[in-house]
C-alpha cells in the first residue's frame, strides 16, 4: 500500500515478446497498460544481420508503452571467460546490445553470468567471480553511460551468493540482479525465501513463469508446482517492488496469468474483465499429466525430448529461452 495515499500500487508488468510473437504481445500489452521485454536483440542471427532495421521498426512498435526493457544475447556467453579472445566477444556482444537497449528507450537489460553449475569446486567459483568483478565492473560502467541498468539473471546458479558477490563487490547502482523464479527452484536446493532475502538488497526486475519441476517449460501461473500467489506476496513485501516479466511461450499463457497482479489499467477487452487482487482468486492449478515424450530439434543442434507437444511449432524468437531437452538414455 502507499502509505501516503492509501491506495494500491499498481504493479509494473511485462511480457516478454519473441520476433513472431511481437503482435500478440502488443496486442495485450495495450489493452492492459503493460510493458514489453524486447527478446529479439538476444540472438546472433540478427545481431550479426540487419539489426539496424528492426531497431527502426522496434522503436515504432514500441511507442506509448509505459515500460521496456531488453534481454541482452545469452547463446554460448561466457562473461568473465579466462580465455581473452571468448571474453571479448562477449564483451563485444553486450556493448552493442547495450547500445541498442539505449536506442530503444529500454531501462532494463537482461544478461546471465552463465556460472556453469556443474562445477562445484571453490576454485572455480573463486576464479569465477573474480573475472566477472573484473568483466562487470566495466560492462556497467559502459551501461551508466548509456543509462541502462544491467540485471543479471540466475540461471544455472545454485546459491544466490554466486552473482550477488559479484554485484556486492563492484556497487554500481547501474548494475543489480533479475530474479528468475524458475530458475531457482530447479538448478537450486536452496529456498526461495533464502534466495529472495539474499538478492532483495539488489533486486530490480523478475522474470516468472511455472513448471513441472523437471524441465524449464514457461507455463502459465496456475499450471505448475510454484505457488505463485505466495511468491509474489512475498516479492512485493519487500521495500522496493521490482518489474515483473512474464516470461511464457504462449501469449494465452500471459494472459491467464494477469489476475494475480494489481494492473494499472483495466482490460478494453468485456470477454477478461479486471480482477481486484484482494478478492480475486486465480483458477486451480491443473493436475501435471505424465509426459508424453517426442523427438525435437532445438536450434538444429540437439535431440532429446518434451514433456508435451508444443501448440505450434517453437523457433527462435518464439521464447525467451528454450526450455532444456531431457535426453532418454538406454
Amino acid at each position: 500500500m502507499d502509505g501516503e495515499q492509501g491506495r494500491s500500487v499498481a504493479d509494473r508488468v511485462l511480457l516478454s515478446a519473441g520476433q513472431k510473437n511481437i503482435d500478440a504481445c502488443l496486442g495485450l500489452a495495450h489493452e492492459y497498460g503493460l510493458g514489453i521485454e524486447v527478446m529479439a536483440f538476444a540472438y546472433p542471427d540478427l545481431l550479426d544481420g540487419d539489426w539496424q532495421s528492426e531497431v527502426r521498426r522496434y522503436k515504432t512498435l514500441l511507442r506509448n508503452l509505459p515500460l521496456v526493457t531488453m534481454h541482452g544475447p545469452f547463446f554460448d556467453m561466457a562473461p568473465g571467460s579466462p580465455d581473452k579472445r571468448v571474453n571479448d566477444l562477449v564483451r563485444d556482444r553486450y556493448h552493442h546490445a547495450i547500445r541498442i537497449g539505449s536506442e530503444l528507450g529500454a531501462s532494463i537489460i537482461v544478461f546471465h553470468g552463465n556460472f556453469i553449475g556443474s562445477l562445484r569446486g571453490d576454485d572455480y567459483r573463486q576464479g569465477w567471480q573474480s573475472r566477472n568483478i573484473e568483466f562487470w565492473h566495466e560492462t556497467s560502467a559502459y551501461a551508466e553511460a548509456h543509462q541502462i541498468t544491467i540485471a543479471l539473471e540466475n540461471m544455472w546458479e545454485y546459491d544466490p551468493h554466486i552473482l550477488i558477490d559479484v554485484i556486492k563487490e563492484i556497487d554500481n547502482p547501474r548494475l543489480r540482479a533479475c530474479l528468475d523464479v524458475g530458475h531457482a527452484h530447479l538448478f537450486s536446493e536452496v529456498p526461495f525465501e533464502h534466495w529472495l532475502e539474499v538478492v532483495a538488497p539488489y533486486l530490480v526486475h523478475t522474470h516468472l513463469n511455472n513448471n513441472d519441476g523437471f524441465l524449464d517449460n514457461h507455463c502459465a501461473f496456475p499450471n505448475g508446482v510454484l505457488q505463485y500467489r505466495d511468491i509474489l506476496t512475498a516479492i512485493k513485501a519487500l521495500p522496493q517492488h521490482p518489474s515483473f516479466t512474464l516470461e511464457m511461450e504462449q501469449v494465452e499463457d500471459m494472459r491467464v496469468s494477469l489476475p494475480y497482479f494489481a494492473l494499472s489499467a483495466p482490460p478494453t477487452s468485456a470477454l477478461f474483465p479486471a480482477a481486484s487482487p484482494a478478492t480475486h482468486q486465480p483458477p486451480p492449478p491443473e493436475p501435471l499429466s505424465p509426459p508424453t515424450l517426442f523427438e525435437v530439434l532445438r536450434d538444429d543442434a540437439e535431440l532429446g525430448t518434451h514433456p508435451q507437444p508444443p501448440r505450434e511449432s517453437l523457433g527462435k524468437g518464439d521464447t525467451a529461452e528454450f526450455p532444456p531437452l531431457r535426453v532418454q538414455s538406454d
